[in-house]
């Protein structure tokens, strides 16, 4: 069911990093990318793969990884993702593809989940330094989002927002994950 699919995909931060994930595998998860609606029907979007222990050093270096845990760095070696998924949109064919961009990171997000994988859907990135250490040509492509992936070391639970309408997520002292959710009859206009 499409809805439990959605549930099973939660953002995730830490991994057992020594649980691989293999170039074939990944991808399966751009070729499900492949599929969606896309702009003017542009398909500009364009996948880089990242899975050997050197480039995810790499990539992981750029990333910013959790701005309402002040007190985080990210995960630390042994907990780190073990690939990444750069999406990149080729200028040549088109320009600020974001809706693209999100259509395609949460499909890929959800067949991950599939497989059992899970992930974090990165904007925080220090865009210059990733290009440069991937050699990424910046003039014909832009960096839009990384999706780092491996296999979930952390427990994310799904709770009620508060009465004061905090959405910040948090940790408890045995580093379960919480996530403040609105009421659906707060969504609906």
């Amino acid at each position: 069911m499409l809805k439990d699919l959605v549930t099973k995909s939660r953002t995730f931060r830490r991994f057992y990093e020594d649980v691989t994930i293999s170039t074939e595998e990944l991808k399966e998860l751009v070729e499900l990318a492949r599929y969606i609606p896309s702009t003017a029907n542009s398909q500009a979007l364009k996948f880089r793969l990242c899975n050997s222990p050197e480039e995810t050093e790499k990539v992981f270096d750029t990333l910013g990884w959790a701005g309402a845990l002040k007190d985080w760095d990210g995960p630390e070696k042994g907990e780190r993702p073990s690939a990444y998924i750069i999406i990149l949109c080729d200028l040549s064919l088109g320009k600020n593809k974001l809706y693209d961009d999100g259509i395609a990171a949460q499909t890929i997000m959800l067949g991950a989940a599939e497989k059992g994988y899970g992930g974090c859907i990165l904007g925080n990135v220090q865009r210059n330094r990733l290009a440069e250490a991937l050699n990424i040509d910046t003039a014909r492509y832009s960096i839009d989002l990384v999706l780092a992936l491996g296999k979930p070391k952390e427990n994310v639970v799904l709770v009620p927002m508060k009465e004061d309408g905090d959405v910040r997520y948090y940790r408890d002292e045995n580093q379960v994950h919480y996530v403040p959710k609105r009421n659906l009859e707060d969504l609906i206009v």
